[in-house]
């Protein structure tokens, strides 16, 4: 009796055994999953891309600033192509995030740096604001540059135009300089579609190397502005702005031809990119707010139709504005910015970069967004 109790027990615990899969190393048993740390922990190291490395792999759609969501495929000019210039992309527009879209781009200038942008023509025009930009600009140790106004207002001279950057609280956050206010200097241009030849502020060349921050918006004469624009009108002397908005026929007043305009604003950026290293020692942000279909240069802007969208940077200023160009078409409320643009046949300057060499038109878009 004792002898079958304990043959009982002794199968009793095998059938246990074979119900709870303990210890078992085959069978059909399913199995319960590891807890994510016990995962994260097992799982080989992997290194995820970098933003450096061009990492085209991302969601198939953005977020804008305002929370609309945004198709990549919708994007005109937007590739996966391993071999087409990078545009970083941050929803957020802040300090920190001008920064963080800065770093992405892994450029390490030396020497003394140039910081671009629009000072913006009082009294309420959508200059990029001091506190937006300040922490960038420290961080490069830059300098602000800007050229004067060929067209009249608060900025056509030198010492009005140190005011207007001192009202609107640049001269507070780094040291700002006019740079034609001892005249210009020439640039060939290389290839040109309707310049030989640009005029640039005298100082243009203490610099080593250009940080270019713009505000893309609309514009009056050229439909859109952002990069190129910057380095072209933007950099252009007062005589250079005349010389680029008459499409290289005259230093003094406007006039000309519209397409060739356009064209010129290309050239004269080509000029500037090719001094610069061929584009070695320049680098771009575009800040896509307050996007009115009226430059910084018009002291009373109209009120944008359209939700802020974010921030852009590339090494690559066509690439760039054409990112913009295309976020701007697939958003709500674009009709009267989308109008502008077409009325000037602004997408002209885009084409005519890409013919001579600016840049190209077609983009990877790497999202910068947690």
């Amino acid at each position: 009796m004792k002898k079958r109790f304990l043959l009982i027990l002794m199968a009793l615990s095998m059938l246990t055994f074979l119900f709870t899969g303990c210890g078992s190393t085959g069978g059909s048993q399913e199995l319960s999953a590891p807890s994510e740390s016990a995962a994260a922990s097992s799982a080989p190291a992997t290194e995820e891309p970098t933003p450096s490395q061009g990492d085209s792999t991302m969601k198939n759609t953005l977020i804008t600033n305002s929370g609309a969501e945004i198709s990549l495929s919708s994007l005109e000019h937007y590739t996966e192509a391993e071999n087409a210039p990078v545009v970083y992309y941050l929803s957020e527009i802040s300090p920190e995030a001008m920064v963080k879209i800065y770093n992405a781009l892994q450029w390490s200038p030396t020497g003394k740096v140039a910081v671009k942008l629009s000072t913006g023509e009082p009294p309420a025009s959508n200059y990029l604001r001091p506190e937006l930009i300040r922490d960038l600009v420290q961080l490069v140790d830059g300098t602000i540059v800007e050229c004067n106004t060929a067209y009249g207002g608060s900025r056509a001279a030198t010492a009005m135009h140190y005011q207007v950057a001192k009202d609107h609280g640049f001269t507070e956050i780094a040291e700002v300089q006019i740079q034609d206010e001892n005249g210009s200097m020439t640039l060939p241009v290389e290839g040109g579609t309707v310049l030989s030849e640009n005029y640039v502020g005298a100082a243009f060349a203490d610099y080593e190397n250009y940080l270019v921050l713009s505000h893309f918006k609309g514009h009056a004469m050229a439909g859109f502005g952002g990069a190129i624009k910057n380095i072209s009108i933007g950099l252009g002397s007062s005589e250079g702005k005349s010389w680029i908005h008459s499409g290289g026929t005259t230093r003094s007043g406007f006039g000309g031809d519209q397409d060739a305009f356009l064209e010129a604003m290309g050239d004269a950026g080509k000029s500037v990119s090719d001094y610069l290293g061929k584009g070695e020692r320049i680098v771009y942000i575009n800040v896509m707010n307050r996007l009115s279909v009226d430059c910084d240069c018009d002291g009373n802007p109209a009120e944008p139709d359209m939700h802020d969208i974010g921030i852009l940077a590339s090494t690559d200023p066509v690439a760039l504005d054409q990112a913009c160009i295309d976020l701007v078409y697939v958003s709500e409320g674009r009709d009267s910015l989308v109008n502008r643009i077409e009325s000037r046949n602004g997408l002209h300057t885009l084409e005519n970069a890409e013919a001579i060499g600016l840049g190209s038109r077609a983009y990877r878009l790497v999202e910068l967004d947690d």
